[in-house]
């Protein structure tokens, strides 16, 4: 089990209509509590992305949660985001470090590659992430990935793991028992029928339940 409580970890919708996702984002954040956010858009232009960080950065900001890009370490540095997720098609962590510069996070996707998480972690990412581990319709997902994964990072490395794919407030149990820093969630929380508050709520109520 992990030394410090597994935190949630929420990526926005590919496509959202920015106004009354702030809203949604805002009731999100207010639901309980959520230690990042990361702004993960796909097929939209650059400017769109500008505007959804200059809407949604704020509002994290005041709450003290942690605002990342997807992708685009370039975008992240240009929005003032604190920091980029980069998977291994994307631009390479070496690229993300130099135009973030050593205060901002990048983290690393990894599949369930343990080669590959000790390359980042060697190379100093702030967290990698496993997955994906449950079935999901997000994305098809490269890789399925097992709790085993995550014991064994936890047992050997101090550097943060992210949990994905497929989480739910009914399935996460055994990932957070078996030592993932944060669970990153999509459709469990945007798409719940209560609202997002309402999924944030439940998330955290499941984690405090598998950790005691």
């Amino acid at each position: 089990m992990a030394a410090d409580p597994c935190r949630l970890y929420l990526i926005t919708p590919p496509r959202i209509e920015l106004r009354s996702f702030t809203a949604l984002f805002t009731k999100a954040l207010d639901g309980g509590d959520v230690a990042c956010v990361q702004l993960r858009l796909k097929d939209v232009s650059d400017d769109e992305v500008k505007r959804a960080a200059a809407a949604l950065l704020p509002i994290a900001r005041e709450r003290e949660v942690a605002f990342l890009i997807n992708d685009r370490p370039d975008l992240a540095a240009a929005t003032n985001a604190d920091g980029v997720h980069v998977g291994q098609e994307d631009a390479s962590y070496a690229e993300a470090r130099r135009l973030l510069g050593p205060d901002r996070m990048v983290g690393v996707t990894c599949h369930d590659s343990r080669h590959l998480a000790m390359e980042a972690a060697e190379a100093g990412a702030d967290y990698v992430a496993f997955g994906a581990f449950f079935p999901t319709g997000t994305k098809e997902p490269k890789s399925h990935a097992g709790p085993d994964i995550l014991e064994w990072w936890s047992d050997l490395f101090v550097i943060p793991s992210v949990a994905i794919g497929g989480i739910t407030p009914q399935n996460c149990g055994d990932l957070v028992r078996a030592g993932a820093d944060f669970l990153a969630v999509v459709s469990a929380v945007w798409d719940h029928p209560a609202g997002p508050a309402a999924a944030v709520q439940a998330f955290n109520k499941a984690i405090d339940a598998a950790r005691r």
